[in-house]
């Protein structure tokens, strides 16, 4: 197996990065649950959506993307799947009590919420696509693994900030009133993501 230069690592590193730690859907998500959940039960949901990213990161570089060419109407299919499920997320979240005593008692959301918001989210789809394209283009198996474990540990950091700014902020909303408004703002943000899929 042939390592790649040190330059190509880090270079991949950094579009990990950059792609990760960005606010958007997922960070949302995940900054909400940190601050309902703690930061070690929010760790579920950064698991889930960074498996699951890797997950379709791992099958475009093993050629997974020749589908998309074959059936281009599947990129739409996932792209209203993707609003669909921001804006059931974004109603759950606008319409919960704003108990966090209560929220924290709940095991919070699985691993399995946080992959599908990845999976219906067709901006994961193309930043696979720009990814592999860019770093492993000619489709060597030893690279499309070695840039798929790397985009998972940076992603799984960089998503974890999210988690723990959430658990850090949840310290000061202790008031029910404020859990609600709160909830609301994160709430607009994934209409908004949804809004953002349909008009691109």
């Amino acid at each position: 197996m042939l390592a790649a230069a040190p330059s190509l690592y880090l270079s991949m590193a950094t579009f990990a990065l950059a792609a990760s730690i960005t606010p958007g859907p997922v960070n949302i998500l995940i900054l909400s649950s940190g601050v309902h959940y703690g930061f070690r039960p929010s760790l579920r949901l950064v698991f889930g959506a960074t498996s699951g990213f890797c997950l379709i990161l791992l099958l475009i570089g093993l050629g997974l993307h020749e589908l998309l060419v074959i059936f281009p109407n599947l990129t739409t299919v996932i792209q209203w799947a993707g609003v669909a499920f921001l804006l059931f997320m974004a109603f759950k979240l606008a319409t919960t009590s704003g108990e966090l005593g209560k929220t924290r008692a709940d095991k919070g959301p699985s691993m399995i919420t946080g992959a599908l918001l990845q999976w219906v989210n067709p901006k994961a789809w193309l930043a696979a696509v720009a990814g592999m394209g860019a770093y492993a283009a000619n489709g060597a198996p030893a690279l499309v693994w070695e840039f798929t474990v790397l985009y998972f540990a940076v992603c799984f950091a960089s998503v974890a900030c999210w988690a723990y700014a959430g658990a850090f902020l949840g310290r000061f909303l202790n008031d029910a009133a404020h859990i609600r408004l709160f909830n609301r703002i994160m709430a607009l943000l994934l209409v908004a993501s949804a809004a953002y899929l349909i008009i691109t």
